[in-house]
């Protein structure tokens, strides 16, 4: 499945985000990996998650991301959630693009049964109405 964290800058997206983080971690059978721009979240995520820095890996756009996402299920068969703090800033194309991604993500999460959380800084108006089909929102 694949979940929305959608809001505007400063609205605790993050704080909700490393809160799903650790609550995964707890009751995760398998592996926790949070995808993040920068470290920034290293002292806030438990250190049973995986934390990786996108910046480490020259991991920018849309079809990067979704290509590094899935070199984690391929490279690890217990890997339960995937969570990605600050999207547009792994993704320069911002809402351009988000439709066709998350579409690609809903079917990788459900070959791999792998929970997907997606932090978007956008407000939902913004966002393209087909979005509502394929993912969940929180």
């Amino acid at each position: 499945m694949v979940t929305l964290l959608i809001g505007k800058k400063g609205s605790g997206k993050t704080k909700k985000l490393i809160q799903l983080a650790n609550e995964a971690v707890a009751a995760s059978q398998g592996n926790v990996v949070v995808i993040e721009k920068g470290a920034k979240l290293t002292y806030d995520i438990t250190s049973k998650a995986r934390l990786i820095d996108t910046e480490q890996y020259s991991v920018c756009g849309y079809d990067m991301l979704f290509g590094f996402i899935s070199g984690i299920c391929a490279g690890n068969y217990d890997v339960t959630d995937i969570l990605v703090d600050s999207t547009f800033k792994i993704c320069p194309d911002g809402v351009e693009g988000i439709e066709a991604f998350t579409k690609k993500l809903q079917d990788l999460s459900e070959t791999a049964q792998t929970n997907i959380v997606m932090l978007i800084s956008a407000d939902e108006s913004e966002l393209p109405s087909s979005i509502n089909a394929v993912c969940e929102k929180i």
